[in-house]
């Protein structure tokens, strides 16, 4: 009960202490009084609920700084392991630092006698380079000496071969004649102009086998080898067809490999060697 309604109260209960009041107060007094009262009681009141309002939210921002507190510790208490996880890496970064430098100054001393490799690979250089130029030198004169004897051999081989193309004229017609019927007269060396290209025949002639006319290729070496049968009968295969002949292919050598008598004899080239008869 609040202190307007106790006033009120006791003014009805004891109507002789009223009376007295009034007759010592006066009515008008009194009613100042009681309204000034009232004031007093009104104006208490509100500050009284505001004081309870302040006081709500005063406990509700406690409230929420008490749980801003707890974050705060909860954020300080992992703030702290993490500090401490990073002292250990910390520690072990130290440690790992400590290794690298001894590995460096390690690394550091082989450079060193890297370096002085590298010095008596440079001079051994030096040395080879003087050698490849006095090699080189030699290797000049050696060329032209090669050159001198490669003219010398063409001479030789040009010799050898029109010897031997003479050898081939004098034994292949009666070769031919004894061992497969042809008479032919003369063999004699035969440029043939087949689209645009220059083929050359060491050994041509026109015979007659059987009443028939036929046409002698012939291709003289020192020495018959499966690549030089393969050749000729490209070479015997397009003069064919350019002169529409039946033709008989020939090869003749002072040596006949057995690599060329097998091809020959798939090609259907007849080999002849010089001492055959």
């Amino acid at each position: 009960m609040g202190l307007k309604e106790e006033f009120l109260s006791l003014l009805e209960r004891d109507r002789e202490f009223r009376y007295a009041v009034i007759g010592l107060l006066g009515l008008e007094d009194l009613r100042s009084s009681v309204k000034t009262l009232a004031n007093a009681i009104a104006e208490l009141t509100e500050i009284q609920r505001k004081s309870e309002e302040r006081l709500g939210r005063l406990e509700e921002k406690v409230n929420g700084l008490s749980e801003s507190i707890a974050r705060l510790a909860n954020a300080q208490m992992r703030a702290e392991e993490r500090l401490g996880r990073l002292e250990e890496a910390h520690v072990r970064l130290e440690e790992s630092m400590t290794r690298l430098a001894k590995v460096q100054s390690g690394t550091i001393g082989r450079l060193g006698k890297l370096e002085e490799a590298m010095i008596r690979l440079i001079d051994a250089q030096k040395r080879i380079e003087e050698r490849l130029g006095r090699l080189e030198e030699s290797h000049i004169k050696l060329i032209d000496r090669f050159k001198g004897l490669s003219r010398e051999i063409g001479r030789l081989s040009e010799t050898i071969g029109f010897s031997l193309e003479d050898i081939a004229r004098v034994v292949v017609p009666g070769w031919l004649y004894r061992h497969e019927g042809i008479v032919v007269k003369d063999l004699v060396r035969k440029f043939f102009y087949i689209e645009g290209t220059e083929i050359e025949v060491n050994l041509y002639g026109e015979g007659i086998r059987n009443g028939k006319r036929i046409i002698i290729l012939g291709e003289v070496k020192s020495r018959i080898y499966r690549s030089d049968v393969e050749k000729f009968y490209e070479s015997a295969k397009r003069i064919a067809k350019a002169v529409r002949e039946h033709i008989y292919p020939l090869m003749f050598a002072f040596y006949i490999h057995p690599s060329a008598e097998e091809e020959a004899r798939v090609r259907g080239i007849r080999l002849i060697a010089s001492y055959m008869r």
